[in-house]
């Protein structure tokens, strides 16, 4: 992976952080796990996988609003047709969220280290979100190594509480680019790509199996909002010429 050494000395500060804090004071860090798997590797619109099963294992640690993920992308069938196993993309994101009354903050860094690609990405976000009816969120991306553009998404959410402690989780959201140059469309660079690009719909049951694990199955819509979004997208998948995709799967979680 490239910039592998920025990634270490990120890994390695904020393990010191977390040191130091945990001696500091007598509390501990909250930690969670899980592992989704899914029919397709969707994301902003894009198709990241070919017509197979992806798995996407996750982990977080958190401390006082500071947080660490680490989350990977494992495609069952890679592009060349085989049925090898590979590790195509690991994304790492620090974090730090807090709230005022009723609003919640929550900002951060993501290096999307993406084997096979010729450059990796790197992220700064913000995003402010309403603790009220349908808990509106607004979160903005900046890309600030490889083709600068925002990214900018607001989403509503509302879970419907079933019994056992179930809940019926229902969300969408809806996305826009705003590249700074041409660049951002490399297969077709005659024009600056500023879209209304996606929207993603998703229905989810959480269910909990005791008081460490839940499972989520989940099944999602995503498409293309506009003309241009759809000619985009399907320009710019590599695995296909589709811009709108059904696709589920189910999430195991454990939190502590």
């Amino acid at each position: 992976m490239k910039n592998i050494v920025k990634l270490v000395f990120l890994t390695a500060l904020m393990t010191t952080i977390w040191s130091v804090s945990v001696w500091a004071e007598d509390e501990k860090p909250t930690a969670s796990a899980d592992v989704g798997i899914f029919t397709k590797y969707v994301w902003r619109g894009y198709e990241l996988s070919d017509e197979s099963i992806v798995l996407q294992p996750s982990a977080t640690i958190g401390y006082k609003g500071f947080s660490f993920n680490l989350w990977g992308n494992l495609d069952t069938e890679v592009d060349d047709g085989s049925d090898d196993n590979k590790f195509n993309e690991t994304d790492w994101t620090l974090s730090y969220a807090t709230s005022s009354g009723p609003v919640g903050f929550d900002m951060g860094y993501i290096y999307y280290a993406l084997d096979g690609a010729e450059y990796d990405s790197e992220e700064l976000y913000l995003s402010v979100g309403l603790d009220t009816i349908l808990s509106p969120c607004i979160t903005i991306y900046r890309e600030i190594s490889h083709l600068p553009s925002w990214y900018v998404s607001l989403g509503l959410s509302h879970s419907i509480s079933l019994p056992c402690k179930m809940t019926l989780d229902l969300a969408g959201s809806v996305g826009a680019y705003y590249s700074d140059d041409d660049d951002f469309t490399e297969y077709d660079s005659t024009d600056e790509y500023r879209e209304f690009h996606d929207a993603l719909l998703s229905i989810s049951l959480t269910i909990p199996l005791d008081e460490y694990f839940t499972i989520s199955p989940t099944i999602a819509y995503s498409f293309p909002l506009t003309n241009k979004a759809e000619d985009h997208i399907e320009d710019a998948n590599g695995f296909s010429n589709d811009s709108d995709y059904f696709f589920g799967g189910v999430t195991i979680s454990l939190s502590f």
